[in-house]
């Protein structure tokens, strides 16, 4: 199960697409995206030969967690994998933040991602589903400052934290929890004058694509994977900052 699949050229949609490709049936939720654009898309994942379902949901809402895992079981069954990667994000800086900012973070980015994976982990609990996978995005808060985006920043820093507490707890059950921090990542959000200004910054000489983060992604779903929890994974192409 997949949050936050809403475009071609998102992360959710590179994961969508690199998990089917290994075989793996897809769930994926969605907000304000082209309805159109997602039955393209929920077809070309069944292209792979697997199962695929999505539900168009606000992540805000207070039940949307409890209401996306009763769709995604009854269609597909109990998920052994999810992927917290929806969020939410304005800019604001410290003479525009006020409360509305905050609890507009706080909904998606913090509630939704904590309540899915704490539900996710009960019903696990109650299966017969030996490896689980619990796996956040996050945005390498703890790495550098981000001017200008003080709610986004606290809202996605706390996943880290939650992230490492949580793994203690699940492990018993034979779930993992991990995050991901792909770094500055060319989605469709940079025009060419971002593009060139960050480019210098990459040691490797190009700016991340999702397909970056979603082959770590699938690595951490994986069985090779079952010895790693507790991470936050900076998979930035040594992305320089200052």
């Amino acid at each position: 199960m997949i949050t936050g699949v809403s475009h071609e050229n998102g992360i959710g949609a590179a994961i969508c697409h690199k998990l089917a490709s290994e075989g793996v049936d897809i769930f994926f939720t969605h907000w304000g995206a082209n309805i159109d654009w997602v039955k393209q898309f929920e077809n070309s994942i069944r292209e792979y030969g697997v199962g695929c379902g999505n539900l168009e949901i606000d992540l805000a809402d207070p039940e949307a967690p409890f209401n996306v895992l009763e769709t995604v079981t009854t269609e597909l069954g109990l998920p052994s994998i999810l992927v917290n990667n929806a969020a939410h994000s304005t800019t604001d800086g410290y003479m525009n933040l006020d409360a509305k900012t905050l609890d507009d973070h706080y909904a998606v980015n913090m509630r939704a991602t904590f309540l899915l994976s704490v539900e996710f982990a009960r019903r696990f609990k109650q299966s017969r589903i030996n490896a689980g996978r619990i796996i956040n995005l996050t945005s390498g808060q703890a790495l550098g400052p981000m001017p200008g985006e003080l709610a986004y920043a606290a809202t996605k820093g706390a996943i880290s934290a939650f992230t490492l507490s949580l793994s203690a707890e699940l492990a018993p059950l034979g779930i993992t929890v991990n995050a991901v921090n792909p770094g500055p990542t060319d989605t469709g959000w940079m025009n060419e004058a971002i593009r060139q200004s960050i480019l210098p910054k990459f040691p490797l000489g190009r700016i991340g694509m999702p397909e970056d983060a979603a082959r770590l992604v699938a690595f951490l779903a994986s069985e090779e994977a079952e010895w790693i929890t507790g991470q936050v994974l900076n998979s930035e192409g040594g992305f320089l900052r200052g």
